[in-house]
């Protein structure tokens, strides 16, 4: 079923009409909440998340996803919006240290079933809101890494495909706050990527 499933997804990509097309976000409804994404492994460029009332989304004007590796310690940050907050921008980035070095995009498969506890001493979690960024005080939470693939087109590594989940406890301003039921399906190419 996983090899009918990978090569229906190839075929769909391919018969994008463009580059363009495949580095888009593509909002699919959850069947139990239609304000969140489903949760897929096809590379749609898309997130969610609960935030308190509101959600925290994806945007076709951000750029979802972006990765950076830097002295052992790998950065995952999810740009996108918040409804009805009045930022426009907020970025939520998860910042550990994974098992093995992460040097090229395509080592972003090692990830595969990995969950982090975001209460660990080698784990920070940040959130910017418009260029002002607050490392978060976690009280709980968790970042799964369920499914990396690589996706190649013509034989070439075209990008890596990474989906999962999240959801991260913590105060602020001495009040709790939640982001729960996070899901996360995106598309990473080398332009997303950065180790240095």
């Amino acid at each position: 079923m996983r090899k009918y499933c990978f090569i229906l997804l190839i075929i769909t990509l391919l018969s994008a009409c463009s580059k363009d097309e495949m580095d888009r976000t593509i909002f699919i409804p959850d069947d139990n909440d239609y304000n969140l994404p489903a949760y897929t492994e096809w590379g749609y460029n898309s997130f969610g998340a609960e935030y308190e009332r509101n959600y925290f989304l994806a945007s076709n004007s951000i750029v979802p996803c972006k990765i950076t590796y830097h002295d052992n310690q790998l950065r995952f940050s999810l740009s996108g919006r918040v409804t009805g907050g009045s930022y426009k921008t907020t970025t939520l980035s998860f910042i550990f240290t994974p098992s093995t070095p992460i040097l090229d995009y395509s080592d972003l498969v090692k990830l595969n079933g990995v969950k982090i506890n975001l209460t660990t001493i080698n784990c920070t979690v940040t959130m910017e809101q418009d260029g002002d960024e607050k490392t978060l005080s976690v009280m709980g939470g968790e970042l799964y890494f369920k499914r990396t693939q690589l996706l190649s087109i013509d034989d070439k590594v075209n990008r890596v495909i990474l989906s999962g989940t999240f959801d991260v406890r913590f105060l602020q301003n001495n009040l709790p706050m939640t982001m729960s039921n996070g899901r996360f399906d995106l598309g990473i190419t080398q332009n997303v990527f950065l180790s240095y």
